[in-house]
């Protein structure tokens, strides 16, 4: 299946828009990862435990907007976003969410 941020797929038309289509996932970060992430912001550098969630996170959100995609007949999903929000009292949640259109390509 193709996935795209651009609206179109070169070489491809589009001959049916099955509908929006989404995937979402939602996860707490432990204290561990809260007290690696605080010393890197104190001295520098990347939060290597941050960054693996995220993509975690994110490729499981797409595999959920995937599957449904199939589900409606889709072969294909154009014009994709992602957005990542944190949640919870101290922010302690990170929701990380993806959508587009699913749609039927030749």
């Amino acid at each position: 299946m193709i996935i795209t941020t651009t609206p179109t797929i070169e070489g491809h038309t589009i001959k049916e828009y099955k509908g929006l289509v989404s995937g979402e996932v939602i996860f707490g970060m432990n204290f561990l990862k809260d007290f690696g992430a605080s010393l890197r912001d104190f001295f520098g550098g990347r939060t290597n435990s941050y960054e693996k969630a995220m993509l975690e996170g994110r490729e499981i959100a797409e595999k959920e907007m995937r599957t449904r995609a199939q589900n409606m007949g889709a072969n294909a999903i154009v014009g994709v976003s992602f957005g990542y929000e944190t949640l919870g009292q101290s922010n302690g949640m990170i929701m990380i969410s993806i959508s587009g259109t699913a749609v039927v390509i030749d």
